[in-house]
């Protein structure tokens, strides 16, 4: 089936946001590293072994040693086991990183700071990062007073010195330098906006600085809350990861999509914004869909199709044999439904209508009364090809 690969122009009506501070502490680990990253958008399949087999290959090959934090789960010991063993049938030499906040004898103060374990993670060439709450990575992985502690250190060490950065789900959050802490459902966030501290925080900050990183962003509609805490802190640029979908970055830039869905990239560098509205708007952000087997420039941000759609049908609005056949108006009343978004824009480009539209509102309260709600706008440019 072709998949189509990068929209027009994304054009969103007015919507209630709170202002906050930016949050003026980068990592000071922001140097260019020459590590890789794995950025899974969560509910990964054991199974599959694509993930498990790049990340082993990332971290030099059968033998290469693991360090797997299963810091954000309240399980750790089960779930980081489950992850050990897939890893190992993969080839690695995985071990676990007793850093966590339950069902750990020691506590995880106490072991980010004990040289010992801080020296073995030093020595891995990978890190995993498993899913859960992903609070509690930054809290344990920082200091009180925001300082990076000895394992955080060690992390970075492994980063730099051309190892591999993987996590899921919480452990794909943490990836960027803010990341989403404890948020509502996406259509609160779009009503009432993000508060650092809160809804955001702080996070690790492995990506480029101007990237913000979200997760289990098609089935769960996230997009829309993507773009509000972009729009807050002043990011440029987001890369939201689908469920059981992953995207490797290599070099710091080189992008490429693995599992079974894709990525969503979020373009507000030509934004607009009208703070007269009093309430949240946004317009001139592009969207750009990557599916399996794509490749990303961060840097240039150009798209490089997997190679066997381009054996395929191409659906360019400048070519004169772009003949559209869908006729019927693009319209969808519940935009953040499971995958929608990626749906609405693919068909739109087979549509003889250069524009779709997609509702955000809570229609169970819109039966007993009126609602604010919201209008998204998607229209087709020259840029648009699938």
């Amino acid at each position: 089936m072709r998949r189509w690969l990068s929209s027009g122009l994304v054009l969103m009506g007015a919507f209630l946001m709170s202002t906050v501070a930016q949050a003026d502490e980068t990592p000071a680990e922001d140097a260019s590293p020459i590590g890789s990253l794995v950025i899974i958008g969560g509910s990964e399949r054991f199974d599959h072994r694509e993930y498990w087999e790049q990340i082993v290959e990332l971290a030099g090959g059968p033998g290469c040693r693991i360090a797997v934090f299963p810091t954000a789960s309240g399980d750790p010991v089960k779930k980081g086991g489950w992850v050990i063993s897939a890893l190992n049938k993969a080839g690695a030499d995985a071990f676990l990183v007793p850093v966590a906040w339950r069902k750990i004898p020691v506590s995880p103060q106490d072991a980010v700071a004990d040289p010992e374990l801080v020296e073995q993670v030093r020595e891995a060439t990978g890190v995993f990062l498993i899913g859960g709450e992903q609070d509690l990575i930054v809290k344990a992985l920082y200091t009180p007073e925001g300082q990076n502690t000895p394992m955080l250190d060690a992390v970075w060490d492994v980063y730099r010195k051309g190892g591999v950065i993987a996590g899921t789900s919480a452990g794909a959050a943490v990836m960027s330098r803010i990341m989403y802490r404890d948020a509502e459902s996406v259509l609160d966030t779009l009503l009432y906006g993000v508060r650092f501290g809160k809804e955001i925080d702080r996070g690790l900050g492995f990506i480029d600085g101007e990237w913000f990183v979200d997760q289990h962003l098609l089935v769960r509609g996230r997009f829309a809350r993507t773009l509000v805490a972009m729009h807050d802190q002043g990011f440029k640029f987001g890369l939201g990861v689908d469920e059981n979908s992953a995207v490797i970055v290599r070099n710091g830039k080189d992008v490429q999509v693995i599992g079974y869905k894709g990525a969503l990239v979020l373009d507000l560098s030509k934004a607009e914004h009208d703070p007269k509205l009093g309430k949240f708007n946004l317009k001139n952000v592009r969207l750009t869909y990557l599916d399996r087997g794509d490749r990303y420039d961060l840097k240039t941000r150009k798209v490089t199709p997997a190679d066997e759609k381009l054996e395929d049908e191409i659906l360019d609005p400048k070519s004169p044999d772009y003949q559209p056949h869908l006729t019927r108006p693009l319209f969808c009343n519940d935009i953040l439904s499971n995958t929608t978004v990626v749906d609405l824009m693919g068909k739109m480009m087979e549509s003889t209508h250069g524009l779709a539209i997609g509702l955000a509102f809570d229609g169970l309260e819109a039966r007993k009364h009126a609602v604010d709600g919201f209008e998204f706008k998607f229209t087709r440019d020259l840029e648009s090809f699938a």
